[in-house]
């Protein structure tokens, strides 16, 4: 940090295992890559390349690259194995995996849907060769998962191989772990907590109000994902009781 401030809540180091920070990659070029590293590389843990978005940008394997250089892992989002799978391409699906050098994957079952004992064998697969992040929560609003539900299905999915479980909310912020207001669904997130360590899953918040809200029940190391690269720093003075919204809570 530039300066000193007493008060100030601890926050872990990279490679974390907990606090992470998880950022949607929407299809920035090169250049604007490079440009946001240059003041968000050292807040920043992991990069979604968000949905499908890989497979339509130009010149992927230099961006990976300049990502990689950076030492922080870029993964293809979900939907991307979802295409994969349901066209019957998983082999394929493998060898882009290595073909890009990834280290990264993450299952999901937001767009299709895939019996849960075949995602967890796919889990299992894929944890053989990458570090596998798995989602739970579906991208349709009208499918509303019971909470006792969701423990079943992120303990099952963590047992298959899974590093971190997201808990899926889209980029709106709209579904899944929040009703369609952005509202955060609370009693299904402490219920979800009375089973699954915090540390485990990947809060997706892509919203100020939610990542407030997190930050606030959960402390400065709750994991964080689908925050927009503009929105990097900001979350950080958040984390840290530096803006308005935690400001008395650290104190």
């Amino acid at each position: 940090m530039n300066f000193h401030l007493n008060n100030i809540p601890d926050r872990s180091v990279k490679p974390r295992e907990k606090g992470i920070t998880m950022v949607m990659d929407k299809g920035l070029s090169i250049r604007q890559v490079e440009d946001f590293l240059s003041i968000n590389e050292f807040h920043t843990d992991i990069v979604k390349l968000g949905w499908t978005t890989s497979y339509v940008t130009p010149n992927l394997e230099k961006k990976l690259d300049v990502y990689r250089q950076a030492n922080i892992p870029a993964y293809f989002g979900g939907t991307l194995f979802e295409a994969f799978v349901v066209r019957n391409q998983f082999d394929d699906y493998r060898k882009i995996l290595d073909k890009y050098k990834m280290e990264y994957a993450e299952v999901s079952d937001g767009s299709i849907d895939i019996p849960h004992d075949e995602k967890c064998e796919y889990i299992r697969k894929l944890s053989e060769q990458v570090t596998v992040i798995s989602e739970v929560g579906s991208k349709d609003d009208e499918k509303i998962i019971a909470p006792y539900r969701w423990i079943e299905l992120i303990e099952a999915e963590m047992q298959a191989g899974s590093w971190k479980v997201i808990a899926e909310a889209r980029e709106s912020g709209s579904v899944g772990i929040y009703r369609e207001s952005g509202e955060v669904r609370q009693g299904l997130i402490d219920e979800i907590l009375t089973r699954i360590p915090y540390e485990s899953i990947i809060f997706e918040a892509p919203l100020k109000a939610q990542q407030v809200w997190f930050i606030k029940l959960l402390g400065a190391n709750v994991n964080l994902g689908n925050i927009a690269p503009a929105e990097v720093i900001p979350l950080e003075t958040i984390r840290l009781g530096l803006r308005g919204d935690t400001f008395s809570h650290f104190l």
